[in-house]
């Protein structure tokens, strides 16, 4: 019997967490767990699939702190596990430099049947049970979004591991099996044998492009926003806040919605003792950082609140949502919602644009994501703010991140290009 279909083995944080309190009283848990994934191929895993689950499921336990990292690390270690055991059949104990260079070439071109087209949860709750998502896949093709616009839909076929996945393989099991020699349940870090990476991994250049709005596309965007705010207020007072946010003060997505791990809320926004403004944040890694709150994004703030009813600054005991939900009382949650509001931005700039016979700025805007908001506000700033100060406010890990909104020499190196002839 082949692996056809394969099933999601590894949950979502919260019931992992629970499954691994589980497991600390009961071993045999972790069999019965396997066997309700996966049905009829429980038959075909190897009689140590248990222990390795197992270390597995202790590997990712440790980073339950941090949602983003879990969820990177899970799709990782849960291709590679199953590889092991339905594919290679080896435990990883055991496995050499070739093997892993083995398991990326299988990453690179996997089976057809591993591959899905999009994104669906790993389990479906049925009976009051959670079951294995049927459509479930460990690696996903997808499609640019102005591809997507224009009818093209994923193809398994076209499945294609960026060259950031190739780097996350290598960091992902490397440290996988750094905690395995800890653990004592093996002796060797098969990927520090690979000694010539390059063959797999291509070298950056030393200046990469950030991917922003360029100042005509912000400026129509925004514009758009405060259109739509004013059409819509209902709808939209919030919406331009959440692009005021993500621009002006280079928020992530799950830094504006509500989690368990930080539920942003209106006296977040803080003013210290010599009547300075900020705002607090737990972002990438599960990092709080205080974010200096400009006079703009002040008044913002104001303009938000006084639609909302509330004074025309938050106090410290103002526990209301930052984003609050249209119904109710509580803050967004999904970070779905958010994009879809900034697409609607997006979508309104893109028509405006053409209309004004902007064609290229146009085109250019379909691709552009939410995130691209958070890189346009910092390159705006580093060409007028200390690059430390922008650092700090990014909650970048270090000045050499920051450099890389710098972009000087590019913009050299183009224009001696300019006028060159044939």
């Amino acid at each position: 019997m082949d692996y056809r279909h394969p099933r999601p083995i590894f949950d979502t944080l919260e019931h992992l967490c629970d499954q691994y309190k589980k497991s600390l009283k009961e071993k045999e848990s972790l069999k019965t767990w396997l066997s309700d994934c996966l049905g009829e191929y429980f038959s075909l895993i190897p009689n140590y699939a248990a222990e390795e689950y197992n270390q597995a499921l202790l590997f990712l336990y440790n980073y339950r702190g941090s949602p983003d990292t879990f969820n990177s690390y899970r799709r990782e270690i849960e291709r590679f596990i199953q590889w092991c055991w339905f594919i290679h059949k080896k435990p990883i104990h055991e496995l050499k430099r070739l093997d892993i260079e083995e398991f990326i070439e299988f990453s690179k071109k996997p089976l057809k049947h591993w591959v899905g087209t999009k994104i669906v949860s790993r389990f479906n709750i049925v009976n009051g049970e959670r079951t294995p998502n049927p459509d479930w896949r460990p690696f996903i093709v997808k499609v640019s979004k102005r591809d997507f616009k224009e009818g093209k839909r994923a193809q398994k076929q076209d499945f294609n591991l960026s060259q950031q996945g190739l780097k996350q393989i290598f960091a992902i099991l490397g440290t996988f099996y750094n905690n395995l020699i800890q653990e004592e349940y093996t002796e060797v870090n098969p990927l520090l044998q690979i000694r010539q990476k390059s063959k797999f991994i291509q070298k950056q250049p030393s200046v990469r492009e950030i991917r922003r709005l360029s100042n005509t596309q912000w400026e129509t965007v925004l514009n758009c926003a405060e259109e739509m705010a004013l059409e819509k207020p209902k709808i939209h007072k919030r919406t331009l806040f959440i692009m005021q946010c993500l621009y002006g003060m280079y928020l992530r997505i799950s830094e504006l919605v509500a989690s368990k791990r930080w539920q942003p809320k209106m006296s977040d926004f803080f003013r210290d003792h010599e009547n300075n403004w900020w705002f607090r944040t737990v972002g990438k890694g599960n990092k709080m950082r205080q974010i200096a709150v400009s006079a703009e994004m002040l008044q913002a703030l104001r303009d938000y609140r006084k639609f909302l009813g509330y004074t025309p600054l938050p106090s410290p005991e103002d526990n209301n949502p930052l984003i609050p939900k249209r119904r109710g009382k509580s803050g967004i949650t999904n970070t779905k919602i958010i994009r879809n509001l900034v697409q609607e931005c997006f979508d309104r700039a893109i028509e405006s644009l053409s209309e004004d016979a902007k064609v290229d700025e146009a085109n250019m805007l379909r691709s552009a994501t939410v995130h691209w908001l958070r890189h346009t506000g910092i390159s705006e700033d580093v060409k007028t703010r200390p690059r430390e100060h922008v650092r700090d406010d990014a909650g970048h890990s270090s000045s050499a991140i920051t450099d890389r909104y710098i972009n000087v020499e590019l913009k050299e190196r183009a224009k001696s290009a300019r006028n060159k002839g044939f």
